[in-house]
C-alpha cells in the first residue's frame, strides 16, 4: 500500500499540526522553553517522523506529550519523547488504561496493522505520570495551554488542549474532518453536548483527530457541524431499529441505507461502521458503559455483521 502524504502545517503562531490523509493526527505547541506534543502516534518509530518534523521548526526540547484519549492508535508512540518530563492524561484516561490498555492493544493492531509500522519498537503499554480530574494548565514559559476534559464522548476520558494567546485547539477525536467517527467506546448520549462545551471556545483554528488542520472559524464551525450530524444519524437510526425491536444486523443495514450516501466516502468510514453500530446498540438498550474490545470480540463481531 502507497505511503500516506504527510503534512506538517502552522496553523498559528509556533502551532502546527502533523496530518496524513485521514491517520491520526499529531499536535505540536511550541512555548518559550519546551515544546508540547498532543497524540503520541501509534509506535515510537512513527512518532520519530513528527520528532524529525518538530526538529525542523524548533530546537527547543520537547518536555510534554498529551494523550487525548487512550487508544493504542494515539499512545503506544510516547517512548520515543524520551526527554519528555510528562505524559498527560485525564484521570478517566488512565482508568480505561487500567481496564482495558491490554485488551485495546491487542485489537487495535490486529484490527489495522498498517497503523502500527514498526510495532516491534512498541515497549508495552503507554502510562501517564500526570493525570487530572477536568482540567490543568500547563506553562510552557509566558505560553498557557489549557488542558480540558469536557464530557464523554470518543471516550469517557477526552481531552482538548486550547492555546488561549492564539485561539487554537487540539480536539483529539472529538471532532473529525472528513473521516467516519470511530464509536467503538463512545457515549453518544454525551458527545454532542461535550462538542456543544468545545465550540464555546470559538476556535479560529482547530486539529481535529482525523483529517486536515481547519483554518477559519467557518471552517471550524462546519467540522464541529458534522461531527454532530455523524453521531446523531447513527445514534438515531439504531435507536429507532432498537425500537422496532430490530437484532444488530438488522440495525447495521438501516444504518448503511441512512449513513452510506452522506458519509460512505469519509475516510475509514467502512472499517469504522461494524463497531459503530455495534456499541450504538448497546447503549441503545441501556447499556452504559462499553464493552471491552478483544481480539475474539472483534472477529466475531465481524463475521456476524459482514459476513
Amino acid at each position: 500500500m502507497a505511503e500516506k502524504t504527510i503534512t506538517f502545517a502552522e496553523i498559528g503562531k509556533d502551532l502546527y499540526a502533523f496530518t496524513a490523509e485521514g491517520d491520526p493526527n499529531t499536535g505540536v505547541i511550541i512555548g518559550d522553553d519546551g515544546v508540547l506534543i498532543v497524540d503520541a502516534q501509534a509506535t515510537p518509530a512513527m512518532a520519530r517522523g513528527v520528532i524529525e518534523r518538530v526538529r525542523s521548526v524548533t530546537d527547543k526540547p520537547i518536555t510534554h506529550v498529551l494523550l487525548s484519549h487512550y487508544h493504542a492508535v494515539r499512545v503506544l508512540g510516547a517512548s520515543a519523547y524520551t526527554n519528555a518530563k510528562m505524559i498527560l492524561a485525564s484521570d478517566a484516561t488512565r482508568d480505561l488504561i487500567v481496564e482495558r490498555g491490554e485488551q485495546d492493544m491487542a485489537s487495535e493492531i490486529e484490527r489495522f496493522p498498517r497503523l502500527f509500522r514498526g510495532q516491534e519498537t512498541i515497549p508495552g503499554l503507554t502510562w501517564p505520570s500526570v493525570t487530572f480530574a477536568t482540567e490543568m494548565s500547563v506553562w510552557l514559559g509566558k505560553r498557557e495551554v489549557r488542558i480540558r476534559h469536557l464530557g464523554r464522548g470518543h471516550t469517557a476520558g477526552d481531552t482538548i488542549a486550547w492555546v488561549p494567546d492564539a485561539g487554537v485547539m487540539f480536539s483529539g477525536d472529538l471532532v473529525e474532518y472528513k473521516s467516519a467517527c470511530y464509536c467503538g467506546d463512545a457515549h453518544f448520549t454525551d458527545w454532542p453536548e461535550t462538542l456543544k462545551r468545545l465550540a464555546a471556545y470559538d476556535p479560529v483554528a482547530l486539529v481535529p483527530g482525523r483529517g486536515d488542520a481547519l483554518i477559519g472559524r467557518e471552517k471550524v464551525k462546519a467540522a464541529i457541524a458534522g461531527t454532530t450530524d455523524f453521531l446523531q444519524a447513527l445514534f438515531g437510526t439504531v435507536q429507532q431499529a432498537v425500537a422496532r425491536g430490530d437484532d444488530l444486523k438488522t440495525a447495521y443495514k438501516a444504518v448503511r441505507a441512512a449513513m452510506d450516501g452522506p458519509f460512505g466516502a469519509y475516510a475509514i468510514y467502512e472499517h469504522c461502521l461494524p463497531f459503530n453500530v455495534s456499541r450504538a446498540y448497546d447503549e441503545a438498550r441501556g447499556i452504559s458503559h462499553p464493552v471491552i474490545w478483544t481480539a475474539e470480540r472483534d472477529r466475531a463481531m465481524w463475521a456476524e455483521l459482514q459476513g
